[in-house]
This record gives C-alpha cells, sequence and structure tokens, in this order.
C-alpha cells in the first residue's frame, strides 16, 4: 500500500491532495494544528485518514509525528511526503508587522526542512527500513518564479523552496529518494477569503491604493479564474507516483497566459504595468 503524509491538511490543497490519496488507495498521514481540525478532516476522509496534530514549525511536535508514522509504517518505508503547509499574509514590507513576515518565512520555507528532516529517514535514509525509497514533494508556488507585490515573505520563501528543491533533490540521490516542486498558478481555495480580510488595512498609507487594488485583483482573479484545488491535488498524485517523475510540474488554469506569457515578460515591463494599481513614485 502506498503510504504517504501531507502536510497542512485542515482545508485547500492539502485537503484535496489527502482527498485524492484516499481515493487513489493510498493510507494519508496529514498534520493539522488543532484537535477540532483533527476530528473535522478525519470524519470527512475516513479510516484512511490519520491525523497528525502539529504545527511544521515546532520540531519536537514534528518528531513525534515522525514516529507516530514510524510505528504504524511497522518496517516498511514511507511512500512520499508532501511539504504542502503555508501561510500568505498580505502586506507592504516596510510596514507589514515583523510576526507575519516570521511566521510565513518560518512556516513556508523552515517547515518544510523541519518536515523533511524528520521523515527523511522514512522516505530510504534509514537502511532498517523494508521497501522502495519514497518521494518528496515541495509545494511551490507561480510565485516561486514571478516577483507579485505585497506578499514579499511569501515570494521569498516560495523562491527558496524552488532552490531548495533542488538541492535537496541532488543530496537525496544517495537514497534514490526523488524531489520534485509542484508550481501552481492560481488555485481557488479558501486562502482567498483570508487575503481578501486585509483589505483596507493599509488605509493612509502611501500604499493605501495599490494595496487596495491589488487585494482586490488578485482575490477575483484566484476566485474567477483559479484552478481547482482538486486539479493541483491530480498533479501532486502524478509526481508522487508516475514512473519517471519530472523535475518541476506546473499546473494552471491559463498555462499559456500563467506559466508562458507572464514567465517571458521583460521585469522592467512588469514593474511599468504595476503602475495601473498605484504602485507609482508618490513624491
Amino acid at each position: 500500500m502506498i503510504t504517504i503524509v501531507v502536510t497542512g491538511t485542515s482545508s485547500g490543497i492539502g485537503l484535496a491532495i489527502a482527498k485524492r490519496g484516499i481515493e487513489r488507495g493510498a493510507r494519508v498521514f496529514g498534520t493539522v494544528r488543532s484537535e477540532a481540525d483533527a476530528v473535522r478532516v478525519s470524519g470527512e476522509l475516513g479510516p484512511g485518514y490519520t491525523a497528525l496534530i502539529c504545527d511544521v514549525r515546532d520540531d519536537a511536535a514534528v518528531a513525534r509525528a515522525a514516529d507516530t508514522v514510524r510505528a504504524a509504517l511497522d518496517g516498511q518505508r514511507l511512500s512520499g511526503l508532501v511539504n504542502n503547509a503555508a501561510a500568505a499574509l498580505p502586506g507592504p514590507l516596510l510596514l507589514q508587522p515583523i510576526e507575519e513576515i516570521r511566521t510565513q518565512i518560518e512556516t513556508d520555507l523552515l517547515g518544510p526542512m523541519i518536515v523533511t528532516r524528520a521523515f527523511g529517514p522514512l522516505l530510504g535514509a534509514d537502511p532498517t527500513l523494508s521497501g522502495p525509497p519514497g518521494r518528496i514533494v515541495n509545494m511551490s508556488s507561480i510565485g516561486g518564479k514571478l516577483r507579485q507585490p505585497f506578499i514579499s515573505a511569501y515570494i521569498a520563501s516560495k523562491h527558496g523552496i524552488e532552490g531548495w528543491t533542488g538541492t535537496l533533490r541532488r543530496e537525496l540521490q544517495i537514497y534514490g529518494i526523488h524531489v520534485a516542486a509542484v508550481g501552481p498558478g492560481l488555485v481557488d481555495t479558501p486562502i482567498w477569503d483570508k487575503v481578501n480580510s486585509f483589505f483596507g488595512r493599509y488605509d493612509g498609507t502611501p500604499y493605501e491604493e495599490a494595496f487596495n487594488n491589488g487585494v482586490r485583483i488578485i482575490v477575483e482573479a484566484g476566485k474567477k479564474h483559479g484552478m481547482t484545488a482538486e486539479g493541483v491535488a491530480d498533479t501532486v498524485w502524478t509526481a508522487l507516483t508516475e514512473p519517471h517523475p519530472k523535475l518541476r510540474y506546473a499546473p494552471a488554469s491559463h498555462p499559456i497566459l500563467e506559466q508562458g506569457v507572464l514567465m517571458a515578460m521583460p521585469q522592467r515591463a512588469i514593474d511599468w504595468g504595476l503602475g495601473f494599481i498605484g504602485l507609482r513614485r508618490k513624491r
């Protein structure tokens, strides 16, 4: 049986990945941060799902979660690890509370490193376990290639994930553990409701116009034009199971625009275009 660990399964993409895995016959261990979420998600997904209550930033809690999975594997190796848990809190760097910046960096970049260190032995680094080596899928984003304003900590983390994925893949070759990144374009998930709650937060500052326009545009685009979380989950399942996995996957509702045109545009042209939302010199 395929057994996978998915971080951040309380909602959105993580929940969809866990659900898709169970539908394909996998046993899924998923991290959540509260007992209430554990009960809710377990009830929704059924006996194929086991909740692991931990924050990916807490190395001791993650280590305990890995011990739980090790015991359940009963001497076999883990088939896959999906580093999905993430936080996205918009705000201009000069004004955003430092704790919000720290939360994003620690959750989105340090968290996957903590989780991978804890579960790496189960994927193949521990020679006492049996079975084929597992795979790691790191969830990146279109933001891992672009440079959207007002989510600088998130963007920095996802750029970091892109580079770290390649480094990690090369390091883990000695164990036969393949590492890939999945960087979707816009996805329609509940995260947009959280982003929308920040509208108006920087009113009365030089960023008022640009920030509010930026939040409005990205939330509308995400809800109206984003691909489904289930579509991303299908891509993750492919990365975990196809015989010859790619190094990077980039699913999108509009791949030519999101993963083609936007990626190819000169950076100065994008800078100029952002003037239309209000990102222009004030004085």
